[in-house]
């Protein structure tokens, strides 16, 4: 199964669409493999032409470019997303990654140059390892902080981490806007302080489903109460949308509800869609 709006070639297509199906790592609730087919499914209960942006997807190349294999390990997995990421952004194409769990994401960055990361999740993941790996998902801003620098990946919406990521994060210089902030200031200023944090003009946004409020998305692999809501990611989305070059949505686990928080992700992949197309602010 392939995208809802998947209308276009490879070689025609300013998005191209890679399922991640891994979750080789995830350390609560695995599921998350099967994440890509049902964001996917989910993607064809929405119209084309969304309203508020006055544009329709089937008016914007789209190229679903189906999995890459199933990995077992994140060594694997990495050596393929970097391949099919890395051939989509040598030619000049806007990547969005389904995952999959949380690793898929430094992967990718890496096959970006002189970029800055906005890192959407409930949690920092910034352990240096986790169960002796040091690609899990609870790792992954750890290891893409050390490429592109410290100083240029700003995490937001943050609510739970380890009294070790803490002094990490405090020692290492990590910049983050806990969810509680962002209630306070609003989501504007809050993206306003992110972006000011990144001198990098290029953006690359992750966005991790639990940094949304279980009680909108409940089937994520570690969920985390008093998160954002919906409303506030899309603003977020529109707010970074003259500045994206890529995007990945991850840790969306299937098993754990109904289908809403895959069609949640569906209808956001949509929104990255239409406002970088029309650079909707």
């Amino acid at each position: 199964m392939f995208f809802a709006d998947d209308n276009s070639s490879f070689k025609d297509a300013e998005f191209v669409i890679v399922g991640v199906p891994f979750d080789a790592t995830a350390s609560f609730r695995k599921g998350a493999r099967f994440a890509p087919e049902e964001i996917r499914k989910e993607s064809y209960n929405f119209e084309s032409y969304l309203f508020e942006h006055d544009i329709a997807l089937s008016d914007i190349t789209i190229h679903d470019f189906g999995n890459i294999k199933r990995c077992k390990e994140p060594d694997e997995m990495m050596m393929e997303v970097k391949k099919v990421i890395k051939r989509i952004v040598n030619e000049e194409k806007f990547p969005i990654l389904i995952g999959g769990e949380h690793s898929i994401t430094f992967p990718a960055v890496t096959c970006f140059k002189d970029i800055g990361v906005v890192y959407l999740d409930a949690h920092l993941d910034f352990r240096d390892e986790y169960l002796g790996e040091k690609n899990s998902h609870a790792c992954s801003a750890r290891r893409i902080s050390e490429v592109v620098g410290i100083e240029n990946i700003v995490l937001l919406g943050t609510r739970s981490f380890s009294m070790e990521e803490k002094k990490a994060a405090e020692s290492l210089g990590l910049r983050y806007i806990d969810a509680f902030k962002v209630k306070k200031d609003g989501i504007d200023k809050s993206i306003r302080t992110a972006l000011s944090k990144i001198k990098r003009k290029a953006i690359y946004l992750t966005l991790d489903m639990d940094v949304i409020d279980p009680a909108y998305a409940p089937g994520v692999a570690n969920p985390e109460p008093f998160g954002l809501s919906p409303e506030e990611v899309k603003r977020c989305i529109n707010l970074l949308s003259k500045r994206l070059v890529g995007f990945d949505v991850v840790e969306v686990s299937p098993p754990y509800d109904n289908g809403n928080t895959s069609s949640l992700a569906a209808r956001l992949i949509g929104e990255v869609i239409a406002v970088v197309g029309k650079n909707v602010e």
